[in-house]
């Protein structure tokens, strides 16, 4: 399961960041933004690194493990529409007895949608939880 936080917003510059080397999708300064609320709440969240569909950082807290991921597009017009994917990890224990999946109340998602909804220049949100 992934869940799937999109917004729109004129905060982040595409062009103001280290380009990514594998694919050229901008979204390490929405993780940077990210990172730093998140690790203020207590997670422990490494440094955005690359990935052929943008932009992660891994993400702990509590025992539960996180990869959290970002890329933005362009929209219709100018704007940069946002995405935020978050896949929990589990071991292959897990997995093999349906447990430890990523739950559609599961916190570290709702702390993320919250901290989405709380910023006033983001708008046109949706949440997508597969």
């Amino acid at each position: 399961m992934t869940h799937l936080i999109s917004f729109v917003t004129d905060r982040f510059d595409p062009a103001k960041e280290r380009p990514n080397d594998i694919n050229p999708l901008p979204g390490q300064a929405v993780l940077l933004w990210l990172r730093e609320r998140l690790r203020a709440l207590g997670y422990d969240t490494t440094i955005p690194a690359t990935e052929d569909w943008g932009w992660y950082v891994d993400t702990e807290r509590g025992g539960s493990c996180y990869t959290v991921g970002a890329s933005g597009a362009p929209d219709s017009g100018s704007d940069i529409h946002w995405m935020i994917q978050i896949h929990k990890h589990r071991s292959l224990r897990e997995k093999l007895f349906g447990r430890n999946k990523l739950a559609s109340n599961d916190e570290l998602s709702e702390v993320v949608e919250r901290l989405v909804r709380g910023e006033q220049d983001f708008r046109n949100f949706s949440i997508e939880k597969e």
